[in-house]
């Protein structure tokens, strides 16, 4: 019998389907949302529980009632040098206000990890709501983001030109059906040529194109698509415009949903095409990679204005080998690592032999050469991050004198990965 001052153990488990409604408003809840979803949105997100893998949306149940959440899925993550490798995305995670600090999430999270670590999952990842939080279980920010917004006046752009490709190609607008036929191609060409990037499932082009509504309050933007002079698909666009006057003069913002290109003159089409539109002054890219090529595609690159700068997609790696074979490496040395992981997913020495043909990683007892957490070596996986500037961080330990010089000659990559997704 339960003493009457004493709550019962809350219970931390996958859900079930008739639990699915209760789950949902703790997610709701949790990101500040209205709790209870409206049924279009509730039969729409319930399709996904549906035929998403068993035992992946974890719950934890007080007396009965959801209080925390958490959900995983399988995803591609493109490693530098355009390997695909398996990992497990992290979303829908929330700890009710009520029941905070009781160890929740650890335990949501060590049981899905672990999970990931059973099926093969080399990575696990996420999009971090708040910084603090996901450094503790091994975590570490490896790409990240920048918004800019450009002031079209000021970009030294003719405006006597109407946005037409000067190379011979075109733009065209199309519509959501159009580009659920034209997006997965261009998008698979673009992910396996930028590291960082992930896959999108069928259910994402419909989800973004509107096909499914699972965000009430989602309108229908504009498609526009870029063809090189051969006919090839090379650029799409998904764009919004305010309807913005003063007086009797227009300011209008167009606020990019995303963008794609394949190559350079793709993407140099698209942003002059935005730059272009009738009544617009402003056009915010949404998320682009730090050292995205934008501001320099206009003859005036301070137009265009870092208005948001950020961590985005965190990876956590789960198994060290693999994940340093995926990738590919432009010096040639070898280095030892002793990584430390005080969950047991991923700790260990190893002995990374780099070179242009590839990496080979494996367990050994020679010293090491650096010393870092495993959160450390998910920063510097995708090749973004410096290990000289960890070690003046104190987040990485020389163990011999320029090591973390040979980390950075190994590991960095000459253009930031970038991950255009949110999940």
């Amino acid at each position: 019998m339960t003493h009457p001052s004493r709550r019962p153990d809350i219970d931390v488990r996958p859900i079930t389907e008739s639990e699915f409604p209760d789950w949902l408003r703790a997610v709701n809840t949790g990101f500040l949302r209205e709790p209870f979803p409206s049924e279009t949105e509730l039969e729409a997100r319930r399709a996904q529980f549906e035929t998403g893998e068993p035992g992946r949306y974890l719950g934890a149940f007080d007396n009965g009632r959801c209080v925390a959440t958490f959900k995983s899925f399988t995803q591609e993550l493109t490693a530098v040098g355009g390997a695909p490798v398996p990992a497990s995305a992290v979303t829908g995670v929330t700890v009710t206000a009520t029941h905070r600090r009781r160890g929740l999430l650890t335990r949501m999270m060590a049981q899905d990890l672990a999970a990931a670590k059973d099926r093969g999952d080399v990575v696990a990842t996420l999009i971090a709501a708040e910084y603090q939080i996901y450094g503790r279980y091994g975590f570490g920010p490896a790409t990240w983001m920048t918004e800019w917004t450009v002031d079209v006046p000021r970009t030294g752009l003719d405006p006597r030109r109407s946005g037409s490709p000067e190379d011979g190609g075109r733009i065209d607008l199309v519509d959501g059906e159009d580009v659920r036929k034209l997006g997965p191609e261009l998008h698979e060409r673009v992910r396996r040529a930028q590291p960082g990037a992930v896959s999108r499932d069928e259910q994402w082009w419909r989800i973004n194109t509107g096909a499914v509504r699972l965000d009430p309050s989602w309108t229908e933007p504009h498609y526009a698509v870029y063809r090189s002079a051969d006919g090839e698909v090379e650029g799409l666009v998904a764009y919004a415009a305010d309807d913005n006057w003063h007086g009797k003069q227009p300011h209008d913002t167009v606020s990019v949903r995303w963008l794609l290109a394949a190559t350079p003159t793709a993407e140099r089409a698209l942003w002059r095409f935005l730059c272009s539109i009738d009544w617009v002054t402003k056009v915010k890219s949404g998320w682009r990679a730090p050292d995205d090529l934008l501001p320099f595609l206009l003859p005036n690159p301070r137009a265009a204005t870092a208005t948001t700068q950020g961590d985005w997609l965190w990876v956590r790696i789960l198994d060290v080998v693999r994940a340093l074979e995926a990738r590919t490496y432009a010096g040639e040395g070898s280095l030892v690592l002793e990584v430390t992981d005080r969950d047991g997913l991923a700790g260990g020495r190893y002995r990374l032999e780099a070179s242009a043909a590839g990496g080979s990683c494996t367990p050994t007892q020679q010293n090491a050469d650096l010393t870092l957490e495993a959160g450390e070596l998910a920063t510097l996986w995708l090749g973004d991050e410096s290990a000289v500037r960890l070690a003046a961080l104190g987040r990485v330990r020389e163990e011999r004198a320029g090591a973390a010089r040979l980390a950075d000659a190994l590991l960095r990559t000459s253009r930031r990965p970038w991950c255009p997704d949110m999940f």
